[in-house]
């Protein structure tokens, strides 16, 4: 009998960086920062000629209502559904449950593909009263709420390196990080945030 295949156990690509709290010069945290791995994340494309298709199925899937332009978000029972481009969308879940199983039922192979790509990104979260501060070094975006709405993702980068910026609230945001280079970009928001104070949590 051949047991079926399970998900492998995922290390955190953040080992090795340890929470520590280091205050600025006037003993303060200006910046708040968390980071660990992502239960689920789910990519759902396909071609230009396949989209109509595509939104049939998430409609069916997920309700009336989906993203309609890249950058736009919605919260649902299967987790945080973000419009990445033009025939692609993320699906970001807060738990283990395989979602490709449930979504290739309704996207099946000649309307598009669903992968399981929970093994190559992780998160960065960051919170306070210099997080805007802090960003500001990094990313080439106007982080006004004006321009960039609380709940929206932007997809930007670090010294080349992608990444996938959501902001969850004024001065809270969660970046969505390459879990190869995961480790380098949690030490360069570390050095950006020093000046500030900054506390640190692995999860």
């Amino acid at each position: 009998m051949v047991n079926a295949p399970t998900r492998a156990t995922m290390r955190s690509p953040f080992t090795g960086h340890p929470s520590v709290r280091r205050p600025d010069a006037k003993d303060r945290i200006g910046v708040d920062i968390s980071a660990g791995i992502l239960p689920s994340v789910t990519l759902i494309s396909t071609w230009t000629s396949g989209l109509p298709e595509l939104m049939d199925a998430l409609h069916a899937v997920f309700g009336a209502t989906i993203p309609e332009r890249t950058g736009l978000t919605l919260k649902t029972e299967l987790g945080l559904l973000c419009r990445t481009g033009p025939q692609e969308w993320m699906l970001i879940g807060d738990d283990s449950t395989d979602r490709c199983a449930m979504l290739r039922a309704t996207v099946t192979a000649d309307v598009g593909s669903v992968t399981d790509i929970s093994h190559a990104r992780c998160r960065i979260q960051i919170h306070g009263v210099q997080c805007r501060a802090v960003l500001n070094k990094l990313f080439a975006l106007d982080l006004r709420e004006s321009s960039f709405p609380i709940g929206e993702v932007a997809l930007t980068g670090t010294h080349h390196v992608p990444c996938m910026l959501h902001r969850l609230d004024t001065d809270t945001f969660a970046m969505v990080v390459f879990s190869t280079y995961a480790y380098d970009q949690l030490a360069t928001v570390l050095d950006a945030a020093q000046e500030y104070g900054v506390n640190l949590q692995i999860g």
